[in-house]
């Protein structure tokens, strides 16, 4: 095993599937040691076993808030670290008064919470100078999303945070990029669509990575992801009640059921 004490550090929330995997090996493939917070035990074994030693792993579920304040420590003592991308994301779709208020619950610590909290810890002592925090919030912080409606105030109270806190965290050396992606090809985006919804229109996971490692590095404070996204936000600026009409339709109206 190669020595990694001068390896730059990177640390990722939810880097077992889709997006979150796509962006720990993009981290690797740039020589970064990359340390992943997440719930799936056997995804975090299979990490350690393909990536040369350069994975260190976390098994945590960030719904759980209290074990969460208790292992801020420990991951402040693995840092400091150059990059911070809190990534995990849940969902629960469907009609708002039919799901339990136990999902909604765990959508806005896992959404919101946790990366708060995270942030808070890795901010006081965990992180390098000159290093990047990025958020992952939602498109529909611009478009709306019917049929997601506590999923919709997570990512959207997770923007508003981290706009509030990029100046501050300026100032101490840790540049704050939110990013605003549409519909991603993962499983996360086929469990809570429309059953038999085409994901012709979802970006890869891989080449989204890719451009928030590029807006990370050129120290965004926002990052919409490809025309699409950039396209939907002016309209829900110009036109809020179009583009949520337009949301409900291609989402709300085609949904058979709950799921959390």
């Amino acid at each position: 095993m190669s020595d990694l004490s001068n390896l730059p550090k990177a640390l990722v929330t939810g880097g077992v599937h889709g997006l979150g995997h796509a962006l720990v090996q993009q981290l690797l493939s740039r020589g970064y040691q990359v340390h992943v917070v997440d719930y799936d035990a056997n995804g975090l074994q299979n990490l350690r076993d393909t990536a040369s030693g350069n994975v260190v792993t976390y098994q945590l579920d960030l719904s759980d808030i209290t074990n969460l304040k208790g292992e801020i420590s420990n991951l402040v003592k693995q840092g400091p670290f150059d990059i911070v991308v809190l990534n995990a994301g849940i969902s629960a779709t469907g009609k708002f008064e039919k799901i339990p208020i136990e999902a909604h619950q765990k959508v806005l610590a896992v959404n919101l919470t946790a990366p708060m909290l995270l942030a808070n810890g890795l901010a006081k002592e965990g992180m390098s100078s000159k290093s990047s925090l990025v958020f992952i919030s939602s498109l529909s912080y611009a478009v709306g999303y019917p049929g997601a409606a506590s999923y919709a105030a997570s990512k959207d109270a997770l923007a508003i945070y981290a706009k509030s806190i990029a100046k501050p965290f300026a100032k101490i050396g840790i540049a704050v990029t939110c990013v605003f992606p549409g519909p991603v090809r993962t499983g996360h985006a086929e469990k809570y669509s429309p059953k038999g919804s085409s994901d012709k229109n979802r970006v890869a996971p891989e080449k989204l990575a890719l451009g928030i490692l590029k807006a990370a590095q050129a120290k965004k404070r926002t990052y919409y992801p490809g025309a699409a996204a950039k396209i939907s936000r002016v309209i829900g600026w110009i036109a809020p009640g179009f583009i949520t009409s337009k949301m409900r339709s291609l989402i709300f109206e085609k949904l058979d059921g709950e799921v959390f």
